[in-house]
Formats: structure tokens, sequence, C-alpha cells
């Protein structure tokens, strides 16, 4: 599997590097050394257990390193309108941000940088430079290094210091192609000291072809400052989507990660948070709705690093037919890191026997002033309510549904984007219902 992609590197390296910033190409050759030591994650290790890419990396994917145009036009095959919402609007097409005018983003506040990673990279370069790669390059994971190696473009954001966005800014991840394709896009998110942004991320798929998806994204949240991270996935069953999310969190910051897989092929978020100051609040969501063969795996890592701080996760998944899903939890208390409040929980329902569910809530706590738990459960519909329902003249299939969309009623309920959360209600009650069987434009936002 990676004795094509060597090759390729070795052959183009130069091109790959004439087409990206310095920014993007001062590590670069090291993360191709550490691809080539590592290669590509497998079950064999502890953190992929769950999650075997081998035969989706066999396949002969194209890449657009030679940075050529893409015939698409993203508003007229993303037709956004969630009412209320008034984001802030910009694409990645493929693994390049995608220039658009946009009026509404004219309204962005001073000093506010939202753009392309590459063309920031050389309009700011002692920004990008500070931060590019800073939590990225400490990573022995070969997805991260094999990013590192060939992405050569991604969305930047930077709020700077006490500013604080009135509205969301949503970014649309599109991938179009003719020909099977594999984008590796690396996204990098800063904010300043006091200030406060929400991201929503939409992946969405064109057409009918085998795309993979390797991005990298670093988050840097000052002191202070408040990020809320949504990440909504609606794309087709042919997509292999593997996402990196990594965030530092300075003292008194607040951060907020909710990840909702809606309808996917093969699905990896890894999500590592360091708290690397005190007094900061933490709290990290996500949801799956499973059927057919779909697979998801969520990873997730927080690491309690310094003293008087708080981390709440909560992780749900409704799985039917043939689907699978995983869910591996990581909690770390360092020695110094007391008076720790840190939970987390898994709740899963499975529909039918052949759906599976593997589940590992993890706690490593070296201080001895805290207050920590996990737990994880995984059954099915709770009988008793159900007959409960039913005698009180309730359809046995809206009794199933009514259940199914209490379950997962608090993980929507992290979402504090009014318009946003009432138009997720609405989707997850159509998915649950069967009738969000495929990628149908942007469903999650149409």
């Amino acid at each position: 599997m990676e004795r094509q992609y060597i090759d390729l590197y070795k052959s183009y390296s130069e091109i790959i590097k004439n087409n990206a910033a310095q920014a993007m190409n001062a590590g670069r050759d090291a993360s191709f050394a550490l691809f080539d030591k590592i290669g590509f994650p497998t079950t064999n290790l502890e953190n992929y257990k769950y999650t075997d890419l081998k035969e989706v990396l066999a396949i002969d994917f194209g890449l657009n390193i030679q940075r050529l145009p893409i015939p698409v036009n993203p508003y007229e095959v993303f037709q956004c309108d969630v009412p209320g919402i008034h984001s802030f609007l910009y694409f990645v097409v493929n693994d390049a941000f995608y220039p658009v005018s946009d009026k509404r983003n004219d309204a962005l506040p001073e000093g506010v940088i939202i753009g392309s990673v590459s063309d920031v990279a050389k309009s700011h370069p002692e920004l990008v430079e500070k931060y590019f790669g800073k939590l990225s390059s400490t990573k022995q994971d070969g997805l991260v290094a094999f990013n590192g190696a060939f992405a050569q473009d991604g969305f930047f954001m930077y709020v700077p210091k006490n500013v604080q966005l009135d509205r969301p800014v949503q970014l649309i991840n599109i991938m179009r192609s003719d020909v099977d394709f594999m984008a590796n896009s690396h996204n990098l998110i800063v904010l300043e000291a006091g200030a406060k942004a929400q991201l929503l991320v939409c992946d969405h798929t064109v057409d009918n072809v085998r795309f993979l998806t390797n991005r990298v994204t670093e988050v840097f949240v000052g002191e202070n400052a408040i990020y809320e991270h949504y990440k909504l996935e609606n794309t087709h069953t042919k997509t292999t989507n593997l996402s990196t999310l990594l965030i530092d969190q300075q003292a008194s910051s607040q951060v907020l990660s909710n990840v909702i897989t809606l309808h996917n092929g093969l699905t990896r978020n890894t999500i590592e948070i360091d708290i690397n100051g005190e007094h900061c609040e933490t709290t990290l969501a996500g949801m799956v709705i499973g059927d057919k063969n779909q697979q998801v795996d969520n990873f997730t890592s927080i690491l309690h690093n310094k003293p008087n701080c708080s981390s709440r996760e909560l992780f749900k998944y409704v799985l039917d037919d043939f689907s699978k899903g995983a869910f591996t939890g990581k909690l770390y208390v360092a020695r110094d890191a007391q008076k720790t409040a840190a939970f987390q929980t898994n709740k899963n329902i499975l529909l039918q026997r052949s759906a599976k569910m593997r589940t590992k809530p993890q706690l490593e706590i070296y201080a001895d002033d805290v207050k920590c738990s996990h737990g994880a459960t995984i059954g099915q519909l709770d009988e008793s309510a159900l007959f409960y329902m039913r005698q009180r003249g309730i359809p046995e299939k809206e009794a199933k549904l009514l259940l199914m969309f209490a379950f997962t009623a608090d993980v929507i309920d992290f979402i504090r984007i009014d318009a946003l959360k009432d138009r997720m209600k609405l989707l997850v009650e159509k998915r649950l219902r069967g009738e969000l069987s495929k990628c149908e434009g942007c469903v999650i936002c149409q």
C-alpha cells in the first residue's frame, strides 16, 4: 500500500513543494521520513484496533499535486439554507480552498483572517509559521505523517485578541471528481486570548466514485477564549473519511467539540485535546446513526495536564443492519493536575443482532485529588418503555422512533447554535425513519 506513495513522493516532491507555501514545506520531508518508517496504521496498533484500512488504501486513488483547477461551482452543488444561521460561508473543494465572492463575508471584524492556508502563509508568513505543524509534528501517526507529506492547502482562520465573531463560520468540504480520488488538506485555526468563534464543518460528496479524505485540523485556543467545533458528515457509502482534530487549550478557555455522523461509508474521527492551562472547561460530544454496511470509529483523547479543570464527554450510537461502530475514549490526568473533574460516557443501541459495536473507555490517573468516571453500555431499545407506550395506543414503529430520538436528544442539546440545533432535530428524525438513505445534495442544510 505504502510503496506507490513513497515512490510518488520521491519522484514528485519538488512539484509538491512548488505548489505549496514555505510554511507547509518546512516539515514536509520530516513527515515523509516518518511515513516511510511507520507506514499507514494497521489493526495491529492499539489505537487503530477497530479501523481496518487495508482494503481501502489498496485502491489506486488520484491526487492533484499539480493543483489543477476543479470544474465546479460550489454554490450550485451546495445550497445551504439553515433558517436564521447567517453564517460566514467558505468552501474547500477536494483539498484546495475555493475562493468565492460572498457579501456576508465582507462583514468580518477587523483583524480576522479567513482563507487558504497556502495564501495566508504568503501574506502573513510569521503568523502561519508560528503555529503550523506544532501539534501534528509531535504525533507518531501514519495518517498524520502522510498528510504532512502530501497536503498542499487547507482552511485557515485567525481571530485576534478579544475579538468575538457574532455569527458562525461555516466550512463546506466538497469532494468532486470523475475518478477515484484522494484529498489531503491541513487546516489551521487560531484564537488569541479572549477571542470567541464557532466553526461548523459540513462534509459533502458530489460524484458517485470512491473518495478518500485525510484531513488534519490544528486548533489553538488562547487564554479565556471560547471555541466551538461542529462536524457534520453526510457523505455516500463509497467515501472513506479520515479526520484528525488536534486542540491546544490554554488557561480559562472553553472548548466544545460535537461530531455527528448521519451517513457515510467508512469514517475514522480522531480527536485529541491537550488541556495546558488551569480553569479550563472541555466538552466533547458525538453521535452516530448507522445502517447497511457503514462503519464509524471515534477515537478521543483528553489530556488534563494542569489542575482545576473539568471535562465531560458523551458519545452515542444507533446501529442497524450490518453497520459497525467503535469508540475509544482516553482520559489522562497528569500528576500535578489536582482538582480535575472528568466524566466520560458512551451509550449504544443495536437494532439488529447483525450490527456490531466495540467500546473501550479508559482512565489513566496520576493525581489523587480528582473526580473522574467513565462508563459504557451496549443494548437494545428499552422493552418496558416500548410496552408502556404501546399500551397507550402508540404504534410500535412510532414508539421505537420516539425512543431512539429521545436517546440521541442530549447530544443534539450540546449544539449551541439554535438554528442548527433545530435543523439537526429534523434531520436526525428523518434519518431514524430511514428517509435519508443516501446523500441528496446537501441534506445537512437543505
